[in-house]
């Protein structure tokens, strides 16, 4: 099949997708309350402690770790989607229908980047009311939020490899949630890395959700609690953060049409 029918075939397989969100909102009003509540709980409840005393200066810190952490964990939709359609023999029909094979991971990959459009819309107003505020330019701005879609795209064939090859919606979940949830706290999402003990600051200095928090900090203009690092992704988290996106999707797109062929064929 030619590139565009494959286009075509994810793009209607991300509609798809959509309409489902829009049948069942339930699943997008969750997914936005969650991160709101992080912003209201670190801002208001632990912000003052944490801060020492300046709790205004550490909710500009707190929103770039916020971002990062959500457009993590909301990867976990594309695997639970598809371990969820597994489930269900969905595959199963697609396989059977004139389409591209790769327009089910397309779609589902695709779809998600609009779900994280609009989280991070209902988060960036949560911020702007608790205090948060962008310090740079447009560009500067939009380049902060592309580069997290980024990242965010790249994780969700991580989750889709992973939904693929846990084909039970509970234990995807549970799986996701024990290495999501310390590689997103072991990082500079909520505290600066200088408060953390010496092998965990080597660690979380490596760590990508590090560095899209780090780049998203200085493309927001909020590094006003952020100490210079000697450490070269720290000093150059854009770019290290690319390089991720590209071993990522390098590693992952390849490894995760495999598995869906698998799956596919059971």
């Amino acid at each position: 099949m030619s590139a565009a029918t494959t286009l075509t075939d994810g793009l209607i397989v991300a509609k798809r997708n959509l309409i489902k969100i829009r049948r069942v909102p339930e699943l997008l009003v969750f997914t936005t309350l969650s991160p709101i509540m992080f912003v209201l709980l670190f801002a208001y409840v632990f912000g003052g402690a944490i801060a020492g005393g300046d709790p205004q200066q550490y909710r500009e810190f707190l929103m770039a770790g916020i971002f990062a952490q959500t457009v993590i964990f909301g990867a976990t939709t594309t695997g639970a989607g598809l371990a969820d359609d597994v489930q269900k023999g969905i595959i199963d029909r697609f396989r059977s229908l004139p389409m591209a094979p790769s327009a089910v991971l397309t779609g589902r990959t695709l779809s998600d980047v609009l779900n994280n459009v609009i989280v991070l819309v209902v988060m960036s107003l949560t911020g702007l009311l608790v205090g948060w505020r962008i310090r740079t330019s447009v560009v500067e701005a939009a380049g902060g939020y592309l580069l997290l879609l980024l990242f965010a795209y790249a994780i969700s064939w991580v989750m889709a490899y992973v939904g693929l090859l846990i084909p039970s919606v509970e234990v995807l979940n549970q799986a996701s949630f024990i290495v999501i949830f310390p590689l997103t706290f072991l990082a500079n999402t909520f505290v600066p890395l200088e408060s953390l003990p010496g092998p965990l600051e080597t660690f979380a200095a490596w760590n990508p959700v590090s560095a899209i928090t780090q780049a998203a900090r200085e493309l927001f203009g909020n590094t006003a609690l952020v100490a210079p690092s000697d450490l070269w992704p720290l000093q150059h988290p854009v770019l290290y953060t690319l390089i991720w996106v590209v071993i990522i999707l390098a590693v992952f797109v390849p490894l995760t049409n495999v598995q869906y062929r698998r799956a596919a064929s059971r």
